[in-house]
């Protein structure tokens, strides 16, 4: 029996634990899709995401929110080490049904993850893994279902944003997509996370498009977005806002979008298409578990 459960959200699977009265949950990617359009405001409408179930402990809610938690696994396309190597991981994930796009086998084929794991790290494997700060590298699911929603404004020449950089990993794959005429910026408010990624993108394939300029990594705020090279094509955000951030509406180019997880405890990545009046429609893909978008301190504190 489970006790005080409100199911709000779908793909997600719900367990009851003796003795605690908490509910834990994984994702799959089970696509629910629900649009609606409204014109662009001062004070995005708040996501809200209730129930009423108890909490954990705030002080270990961080590892609830980043998988760590021995209860809370991920939903995963495989696991152990079975794979090996880079081009069997998107092979795989051809198999699974999350790739069907060439453009974005071949990127991440190109890409090696192994350049952007924290070494001593099974880079193939199909999870989140926790890169220090209180961070994570999303699962590669996760890397190719952006990927395939962003595609088509991630052609070359296209400017793309994405924030919460982390190791670099997506910030290269964009830069591979977009070429040498196009604009791939990383954000990311932990200075020493940025100092890696650039080391991680040195060592791979994206390497020339870093020393030649049209790829760049950045110490900020990524809830303020990176104005400098905005407008923008697309943007990618890789932590859970509670709303979807203004300023990154305003850098989003008209006819650009957006894919960023929305919400708290229960989160929907949600695709943001900016129409050519500077409305925008808005539907959700799947639900997801990031850890939150916040500020460095929050996050150095762990929420």
């Amino acid at each position: 029996m489970i006790h005080q459960c409100a199911v709000i959200a779908y793909g997600f699977r719900y367990y009851y634990m003796p003795g605690l009265k908490h509910i834990l949950s994984t994702f799959t990617l089970i696509p629910h899709r629900h649009r609606c359009s409204y014109l662009p405001s001062p004070s995005p409408s708040l996501v809200s995401l209730s129930s009423s179930f108890h909490l954990p402990n705030p002080d270990n809610l961080s590892r609830f929110l980043t998988g760590n938690c021995p209860f809370f696994k991920m939903e995963r396309y495989w696991s152990g080490s079975g794979v090996n190597k880079n081009k069997a991981m998107v092979e795989h994930l051809q198999h699974y049904g999350v790739i069907t796009s060439k453009k974005v086998s071949e990127v991440m084929e190109t890409i090696d993850r192994a350049c952007f794991v924290p070494d001593g790290t099974p880079p193939y494997v199909d999870s989140p893994m926790a890169i220090g700060y209180n961070a994570t590298i999303s699962a590669p699911h996760m890397h190719a279902t952006c990927l395939q929603l962003l595609e088509e404004n991630l052609k070359p020449g296209m400017h793309a944003l994405d924030i919460g950089s982390g190791t670099g990993y997506l910030t290269a794959c964009f830069a591979l997509m977009v070429g040498p005429q196009g604009r791939a910026v990383g954000v990311e408010h932990i200075p020493e996370l940025v100092a890696s990624s650039i080391q991680n993108i040195e060592k791979s394939a994206a390497a020339p498009l870093l020393k030649e300029g049209s790829l760049s990594v950045h110490v900020g705020d990524g809830r303020k977005g990176w104005p400098e090279f905005a407008p923008y094509d697309a943007i990618h955000v890789g932590a859970a806002a509670p709303e979807i951030p203004q300023a990154l509406i305003d850098q989003l180019k008209p006819g650009g979008r957006m894919v960023i997880p929305v919400g708290n405890i229960f989160q929907d990545l949600k695709v943001v298409d900016k129409n050519q009046d500077g409305s925008l429609s808005v539907w959700s893909e799947t639900s997801v578990r990031y850890v939150p978008l916040t500020s460095r301190d929050a996050q150095l504190r762990g929420w």
